[in-house]
């Protein structure tokens, strides 16, 4: 018999809406694969077994009673310990927070509840969602690291622990854990999902994410958080389109990739370079070598100058608190912070419309770019990886998702990154299902 905590999102709540499971049976069988992999893994940073059980026992007694009953009832959710819940503490992944308890919950977590998930507890986060690592490791070799900052939900999943979980990326941080793990990680549109009640790094980067097993079940996540909020002054009172449904419905045409090296290139290991060359082959006429123009070699630099003048401005006061709580890193992006002119600020962050603007050429001919989410597989555990191939899309603000398509010669994933035009977040979920779905296809034809 199948596992339950191997149930995709969308198969969980399907089943829990069908009667055919309980909320109780997936979370006790969640938390049985928590008891089993996790001494290994260390994904949580909160968990409350007892909490988490009666969360399912009420959504079970609600559905019984015949009440109305929301897109995730009873399913549970990690949440990265940068969002606050009001159940449980928040610690920014920094002893300097330890015992944070807030007094309501984040945006996105309000959501979740709405939408009936079990909040199953807290995942790791590096300190203050930055390069400090935490205490996981990789599900696929304890040894190498699962990446940062959204560690513990990037683990997670990958180690069937839960069927979804929510990260926040301001460089790499859901693209780059998701490729390390080998799930499908989600960054959508800049301020398509409101960040109230999450830690503040940089409002002009910050996006939530997400971490799920298949495309789809991150379009439904996508669809259950977006939203406007007027505690978040970058989302926008607008309609949004039924992510789900569009992610699971066939494009009118084949899509056409745009394969983007990009400046960096040369950053990435041997293996990726061969990996991506046998996927634009297989590929053929649908995949293009397009190259971006100078203007965009200055997106990497521009990212790093808006993100360590903002984290300088917004965590200035725990800076001055608390002294040597922070690690070295840490005290030092926020120093850095301080010595930039504002001349270099403000051409940092207003050239972020004109290249979103010149990418349009691009869009107006390709369905997605295609490009690597890191370097190569997951390295070593004293490290979160590199997130130079993740700091461009976040700085423009674009969606971006992450399939785990590929490969090392060790069996390690190694994720392929699709970029989309900025507010074609379900477009581009389709176009990755596309994908996914014609590179199986083949495979099962040339093993037949």
């Amino acid at each position: 018999m199948m596992s339950l905590a191997a149930l995709s999102l969308k198969d969980a709540a399907v089943d829990i809406r069908a009667g055919r499971i309980t909320s109780a049976e997936l979370v006790a069988d969640c938390l049985r694969r928590i008891d089993e992999v996790d001494p290994d893994v260390e994904a949580w940073a909160f968990l409350d077994r007892d909490h988490a059980m009666r969360q399912a026992e009420a959504a079970d007694d609600h559905r019984r009673q015949g009440k109305a009953t929301g897109p995730l009832h009873g399913v549970p959710v990690g949440i990265k310990d940068i969002f606050d819940t009001a159940d449980m503490p928040t610690e920014f992944g920094s002893p300097f927070w330890s015992g944070r308890t807030p007094r309501r919950d984040a945006a996105v977590v309000a959501c979740l509840r709405a939408a009936g998930a079990v909040i199953m507890g807290k995942t790791v986060t590096t300190e203050y969602a930055y390069f400090h690592p935490g205490k996981t490791r990789n599900p696929h070799d304890k040894t190498r690291t699962p990446g940062g900052s959204s560690s513990g939900s990037a683990a997670a999943v990958a180690a069937h622990m839960v069927p979804g979980a929510i990260g926040s990326q301001t460089n790499g941080s859901v693209i780059r854990p998701a490729s390390f793990c080998g799930v499908v990680g989600f960054k959508p549109s800049h301020g398509l999902i409101p960040r109230s009640g999450a830690l503040m790094l940089s409002r002009t980067l910050d996006h939530v994410g997400m971490f799920a097993r298949s495309v789809e079940d991150a379009a439904l996540l996508a669809e259950v958080l977006a939203g406007f909020d007027e505690e978040d002054p970058d989302t926008r009172p607008l309609a949004h389109p039924p992510f789900f449904a569009v992610a699971e419905s066939e494009p009118p045409l084949p899509p056409r990739f745009a394969f983007v090296r990009s400046a960096v290139w040369d950053r990435a290991e041997p293996v990726t370079h061969e990996a991506f060359a046998e996927l634009v082959e297989t590929l053929g006429e649908s995949a293009s070598e397009v190259g971006l123009g100078s203007a965009f070699d200055r997106a990497i630099g521009f990212q790093r100058v808006a993100m360590e003048v903002e984290m300088s401005h917004n965590l200035h006061r725990d800076y001055e608190k608390a002294g040597d709580k922070l690690s070295a890193a840490l005290r030092e992006v926020i120093e850095r912070g301080r010595t930039y002119p504002a001349v270099d600020y403000l051409r940092a962050t207003s050239a972020i419309t004109p290249l979103n603007e010149t990418l349009e050429e691009v869009f107006n001919e390709y369905d997605a770019i295609l490009t690597p989410a890191a370097p190569g597989a997951a390295p070593a555990i004293d490290t979160t990886g590199n997130p130079i191939f993740c700091s461009t899309w976040t700085y423009l603000g674009t969606p971006a998702v992450t399939l785990p398509l590929l490969s090392s010669e060790d069996r390690l994933p190694i994720g392929v990154q699709l970029v989309g035009r900025r507010g074609n977040d379900a477009r581009l979920l389709r176009t990755a299902r596309w994908l996914v779905k014609t590179l199986q296809a083949g495979e099962r034809r040339g093993s037949s």
